[in-house]
């Protein structure tokens, strides 16, 4: 199973990290660093506005209509 997250990002990330722990991470790495947690972020509320769309579309019918259905036959 492959990562969502690119090769390149998680090497971004661990630099970060390594930055972040001996205090040297600069306000441009932190700007970098958000503006890519952000697309992420992005990405994820589109697929999910996406997928609740989806959803609506096939609206599952509820129990009483399926047993009015039942007694109707």
């Amino acid at each position: 199973m492959t990562s969502p997250v690119p090769l390149e990002l998680q090497s971004k990330i661990a630099h970060w990290r390594a930055s972040a722990a001996d205090g040297t991470l600069t306000l441009e790495d932190m700007k970098e660093a958000i503006l890519h947690l952000r697309q992420g972020r992005v990405a994820a509320l589109t697929a999910s506005a996406a997928s609740k769309r989806k959803k609506a579309i096939t609206e599952i019918p509820s129990a009483e209509d399926m047993l009015a259905d039942l007694e109707g036959m």
